[in-house]
């Protein structure tokens, strides 16, 4: 990246309050940058380091008015949203030169597979009968496609991934590094001799477009039917998604999260860290939980925000724990006083 703050406030279609002619050549974060730097302010927590910033430039918001005397070196840019313009910044910058298509001699493809010859196969690459991948995938070294899988257009597939047979990814997905698509779910039948039998797990996977699956997440194939991730989810790593789950359009799930068999969440939630949802629940569109929450029953209200294990609504979960702590102390004080009595006499 090298360009001058003017001609990127031209791409943001932002205002420039200071020298246009500063050459940027990096992008980073408030509390790092320096000279020849951009950086942004999107959250005002974050404000007390712009005055103090070695940074070139930095975006901010249109309306952003200082409150102390900024660096004599700083040049604004103006833009309605710091973050978004940010964002799109950082996409420019990391385009990368696309890999030469062509299939590396180590990889070892079906006959009966379908790839386009418009493609990048790494080394030592699987690719079973049946399967068939779309134009401009990726496909990184020592994946594997299990038979009659199907990959879309443009997708990118990282490195010790598997794709478990009749998994169906759509186009423009990225699966990240030791992700598992398609394994069988934990489905056994207890026996009378307090033995379990395990179930034929007969479904699939299907992951619609635009999604992206961080590393070592797994998520496992239906008993019957799919588990189905919809377009445009976004899963972080070493997320457990189980058989027959339903994820909606546009969800963001962090990392470490487990979603037990058959539970629907709906679209637009957000969901933190460590969150667990028990089986067999739905979770309606828009709603959000809180990291290391526990999720025992369906949450019906859309748009609502949940906490805690078992979780509840965020403000009574809150008025819970204020009560919790004024119960403690109220019963610390009553013992402390109750032992200068004794003390006392």
């Amino acid at each position: 990246m090298q360009k001058t703050a003017g001609e990127i406030a031209e791409i943001l279609h932002g205002r420039i309050e200071g020298d246009e002619t500063v050459v940027l050549k990096g992008l980073a974060k408030i509390e790092e940058a320096g000279p020849g730097d951009l950086t942004f302010l999107a959250n005002p927590a974050y404000e007390s380091h712009l005055y103090k910033t070695r940074a070139s430039a930095a975006i901010v918001a249109r309306d952003f008015n200082a409150i102390d005397v900024l660096p004599e070196q700083l040049t604004l840019l103006r833009v309605e949203n710091p973050y978004a313009a940010f964002t799109d910044l950082m996409q420019w910058a990391a385009k990368k030169t696309p890999l030469e298509h062509g299939i590396h001699p180590t990889a070892v493809i079906s006959s009966e597979a379908r790839v386009s010859d418009r493609c990048y196969i790494g080394p030592l690459v699987t690719i079973d009968a049946g399967a068939s991948v779309g134009d401009n995938c990726e496909i990184h070294s020592n994946v594997i496609l299990s038979a009659n899988c199907k990959l879309g257009e443009s997708s990118i597939i990282y490195g010790g991934v598997f794709i478990g047979k009749e998994t169906e990814i759509g186009s423009r997905c990225i699966i990240q590094a030791g992700a598992i698509i398609g394994a069988d779910g934990f489905g056994f039948a207890p026996q009378s001799n307090s033995s379990f039998e395990k179930i034929p797990q007969m479904g699939n996977v299907v992951i619609e477009d635009d999604c992206e699956i961080g590393a070592a997440t797994t998520i496992d194939r239906a008993t019957l039917g799919s588990t189905r991730i919809e377009k445009g989810v976004k899963l972080d790593n070493q997320i457990q998604v189980a058989h027959n789950v339903s994820i909606g359009e546009n969800t963001v799930i962090a990392a470490q999260t487990g979603i037990a068999g058959s539970t629907s969440i709906g679209a637009n939630c957000m969901i933190g860290g460590q969150v667990g949802f028990a089986g067999h629940i739905s979770v309606a569109e828009g709603v959000k939980v809180a990291a290391q929450s526990g999720i025992t029953k369906s949450i019906k209200e859309p748009h609502s925000t949940w906490q805690g294990t078992p979780a509840s609504p965020i403000r009574d979960h809150q008025r819970q724990q204020i009560e919790l702590r004024k119960l403690v102390r109220n019963k610390a004080l009553e013992r402390i006083d109750h032992m200068e009595k004794q003390l006392n006499g």
